[in-house]
């Protein structure tokens, strides 16, 4: 008898900076949502789609649950713990540390109230010992019941074909949510914001990257041509952050725009040419109008 197709939605969560990212674009095969070293590279949750002979899973790349500092910290924490409870299964992130840091302990109390099945994920395998390994499994066996432990590298592949195999039996039988052919929800023009952002983790200072956001003001094919015109403006929070974004002739935002359109050449098929801005707005960070405007959108935190 040939097997029922299955369909269903996955949550990856965890602490920031753990490897979520980099976890979802290694199950699907393409990079979609963007990586860097520094916390809280995620802000909005993020689907991308898997589709095989026998099942289709949507992963969902959520925000780094963290303590919050501003409107959009509540944002981004409300983001990715709305998902709990509302999808087949929960993919859990952490590292091979020697104890439970204090996100992670916020995060199980969170897991402790719902009834999803959790699949604990040990991230960066490759770079700790196999007793770490054991070690770390049998500190977190004690906290929760999980349904699957995996320790894995997201970064080097290691152990993902196992997590991919036992996914479809939290799975229900169904018919596929998205086409087949299609690996993401999300709006090209977004894709595009985010990658620009991506870039400005990468090169700017380590305090500007969580005062900035990415308003794409205009993208279109010019006519006759398969060339995409872009006009993208970075909002920052401060004039000192404007002239480093900017940086000493143009330098910065040149690098920062030709980074971004090598990448966005590749997501987009075709010919970029991207005219970059940067504009001050104080403490967008805190203000509802301007999250939503950003494409957070405020009233999800209450």
């Amino acid at each position: 008898m040939k097997e029922q197709f299955k369909s269903g939605f996955i949550s990856i969560i965890g602490r920031p900076n753990v490897g979520k990212s980099t976890l979802m674009n290694r199950l699907i095969g393409e990079k979609i949502a963007i990586m860097s070293n520094k916390p809280q590279t995620t802000r909005n949750r993020i689907q991308t789609i898997l589709t095989t002979d026998s099942f289709q899973a949507i992963f969902i790349d959520t925000p780094g649950i963290h303590t919050p500092k501003n409107k959009l910290g509540e944002y981004m924490v409300k983001a990715a713990t709305t998902t709990l409870n509302e999808v087949d299964a929960l993919l859990y992130l952490v590292e091979a540390d020697p104890q439970i840091g204090k996100l992670d302990k916020e995060i199980i109390e969170r897991l402790a109230s719902i009834h999803t099945p959790v699949i604990l994920c040990i991230n960066k395998i490759d770079s700790v010992s196999k007793e770490q390994v054991l070690k770390t499994i049998e500190i977190y066996r004690t906290v929760h019941d999980f349904a699957e432990i995996i320790p894995l590298s997201a970064y080097e592949g290691i152990n993902i074909e196992a997590l991919l195999g036992c996914i479809p039996k939290y799975l229900t039988e169904g018919p596929k949510f998205f086409p087949g052919d299609m690996i993401t929800d999300q709006p090209e023009r977004q894709l595009v914001a985010e990658i620009i952002r991506e870039k400005s983790l990468h090169l700017l200072d380590k305090e500007i990257p969580h005062g900035i956001a990415v308003e794409i003001e205009s993208m279109s094919k010019r006519e006759g041509s398969d060339i995409v015109d872009i006009e993208a403006t970075i909002v920052c929070e401060r004039d000192s952050h404007k002239r480093i974004i900017i940086g000493k002739q143009g330098q910065m935002i040149k690098e920062i725009g030709s980074k971004a359109r090598f990448d966005a050449e590749r997501l987009l098929g075709s010919k970029i040419y991207l005219n970059l801005w940067v504009k001050i707005k104080k403490n967008w960070r805190d203000s509802d109008f301007l999250l939503k405007n950003y494409g957070y959108n405020g009233k999800d935190m209450y």
